[in-house]
């Protein structure tokens, strides 16, 4: 039924697993397929009180996949866009799933990977988890996950990741709202049935009722924003700066706007 990720449900509590462990979960065509497919069946399947999203491996997500990202620089505009709209509906469908998620994270969660994370409605994440929006290396804007993440740790430090494009570390991404629980690798899955715990207490239709109150009391993804970001990052591919920040990704050779004879 699919092919980058495995999907289990076992007393109502639908997991939701990334199974590329030697792409350390990077996502590509096939995985957003996957999660949006996962995701619709599992929004319809009244049976799931509680969906988690985890991943096996040491790492959450990578972000996107190599071999999807060369295909990228081969895109025109149009197909980009195209592209970048299913990887912005996938996310959508995830903030708006009517069950409660809960995101398990440990290792790296960097870029199209942050995005996931900052659709779950609640994080807990093992203190070896580190974070990094990398898109501004790649002359690249974080643009389909944006809205997402900018709800989720705020105006002021989006200012900040966004534009370094620093690592950071749990506890960093604790103290801005990103995550809301941090503790030992080992100690992961007892926070996570914790926080089910608490879930399954709750009323399916309250708590769905109690989701639906926060987007339309604080309302992020509008048709105007979905399209607007889908249409920045389709740009951004196949302009000049995109294009020689993605090649020299490749290449393995510093980007041509580096000066190389500034040192930090």
């Amino acid at each position: 039924m699919f092919q980058n990720i495995t999907v289990t449900i076992s007393d109502h509590v639908a997991r939701v697993c990334l199974n590329r462990p030697e792409k350390h979960n990077a996502f590509n065509e096939v995985t957003i397929a996957d999660l949006t497919k996962a995701f619709h069946q599992l929004a319809a399947d009244d049976s799931v009180r509680v969906v988690v999203l985890e991943s096996t491996g040491r790492s959450f997500s990578a972000g996107g996949d190599l071999a999807w990202m060369k295909k990228m620089v081969n895109y025109s505009e149009a197909e980009n866009h195209e592209d970048s709209r299913r990887l912005a509906q996938m996310l959508k469908l995830l903030n708006e799933l009517p069950k409660p998620t809960i995101g398990r994270v440990q290792g790296a969660a960097y870029g199209g990977g942050v995005g996931l994370v900052a659709c779950c409605d609640i994080v807990v994440a093992a203190e070896d988890a580190n974070f990094c929006l990398s898109e501004v290396r790649l002359g690249l804007s974080p643009a389909t996950i944006s809205p997402y993440v900018i709800h989720a740790m705020g105006v002021n430090h989006a200012r900040r990741y966004f534009l370094t494009a620093e690592k950071f570390t749990a506890k960093d991404a604790e103290k801005i709202g990103l995550v809301h629980e941090v503790c030992k690798m080992k100690e992961l899955d007892q926070q996570v049935d914790r926080f089910i715990g608490y879930l399954m207490a709750g009323g399916p239709e309250a708590l769905a009722g109690c989701k639906n109150l926060i987007y339309i009391t604080e309302p992020m993804v509008n048709d105007e924003i979905f399209d607007r970001t889908a249409q920045q990052i389709a740009r951004q591919r196949t302009e000049a700066e995109g294009q020689e920040g993605l090649s020299s990704f490749f290449e393995k050779r510093k980007a041509k706007w580096i000066d190389e004879s500034v040192t930090h």
